[in-house]
């Protein structure tokens, strides 16, 4: 016989039950949200996050062209520049966190659950963009270079589909036909028996999009947690750190005049501080897929000072790729 106080056809016990775990669902719901903030993504949240990205993908793009004026001008090595600027925007990063979120930069200091992530994302969303965005700008031009990197989305829509078990929708073949084309266009000239295009640039820029996909959405969860400026400070340190023995900049920096310091100084604050700062807290609040779809200002501003300020020439075939490729971007969604 079942005694009283665990009778399940008691309707007042099994409400008491139901209020309880209510309570506790709440309760639980409550720890996690102060654990994780998260963006609702409002309407005024979307319109920030776009003007955000907007203006970070804008600045990315004079920065390939600034990057391929130190290369060209000065013959900087692609490692000494990726290293220095990420070492002093890591420490604006740093000082930016600790003046204006410094809880934020201790909780994630003492947090050690999160540093085998910071490391992994330090070397896949710093190191190895940095780096090979650099070497393909290097080996080609800083328009050619910025439109290859626009190919992160076909990365992130492979995840996407691999998540949500799906095949691409037809609009989505359609973009993915379109940047397949369109990258042939560019690494060949038309001609398909032979490149024109230098394989090792082909080679640096597929790997910057691969690794920019994975930047759209693998440090988002921790900045939501620990902040922009933390998250992004540990990460350029730490990768820094790592390239500094291997370069040692102290001792290859090339020749520089005033000039030449006004571009390094523009590579770090506003091309690689103030462009990570504005694209990920854009994408923060609206998302990777549109921050990758508004990212197309990057490789329109990097063509088009890539011509102006860096003696870029672009042949109608090279236009008609980078078209294909900005007009996958809107059907990829």
């Amino acid at each position: 016989m079942t005694s009283p106080a665990t009778n399940p056809a008691d309707p007042q016990q099994q409400s008491s039950a139901q209020s309880h775990r209510i309570g506790q669902s709440k309760r639980s719901v409550r720890r996690t949200a102060k654990r994780t903030p998260t963006f609702e993504r409002t309407p005024h949240d979307i319109l920030v996050g776009a003007l955000l990205v907007l203006a970070g993908g804008t600045l990315w793009g004079v920065n390939a062209t600034v990057s391929k004026l130190l290369m060209g001008s000065y013959h900087a090595d692609p490692l000494w520049i990726a290293c220095v600027r990420e070492l002093a925007a890591g420490a604006i990063f740093i000082a930016c966190s600790g003046a204006f979120t410094p809880k934020l930069l201790i909780g994630a200091l003492k947090d050690r659950g999160s540093y085998l992530k910071l490391v992994a994302c330090s070397l896949i969303c710093v190191l190895f963009v940095q780096v090979a965005y650099l070497k393909a700008i290097d080996w080609t031009n800083s328009g050619t270079a910025t439109v290859l990197q626009t190919l992160n989305l076909l990365f992130v829509l492979a995840i996407v589909c691999v998540r949500g078990q799906r095949l691409p929708r037809v609009k989505e073949s359609i973009g993915i036909a379109l940047a397949f084309a369109g990258t042939v266009l560019i690494a060949t000239g038309g001609d398909l028996s032979q490149l024109s295009l230098p394989l090792a640039g082909l080679f640096w820029g597929l790997l910057d999009a691969l690794c920019t996909s994975i930047m759209s959405i693998a440090p988002i969860a921790m900045m939501a947690r620990w902040g922009n400026f933390t998250v992004n400070g540990i990460m350029f340190v730490i990768s820094g750190l790592i390239l500094l023995p291997i370069v040692r900049p102290w001792a290859t920096a090339p020749s520089l005049d005033a000039f030449g310091l006004m571009l390094v100084a523009f590579t770090i604050v506003g091309g690689t501080f103030g462009a990570y700062w504005l694209f990920l807290a854009g994408t923060q609040r609206c998302g990777a897929m549109r921050a990758t779809m508004l990212g197309t200002s990057e490789p329109v501003t990097a063509t088009i000072t890539g011509v102006l300020f860096a003696g870029a020439v672009f042949t109608p075939t090279d236009l008609a790729g980078f078209a294909m490729i900005l007009i996958m971007v809107f059907l990829v969604r």
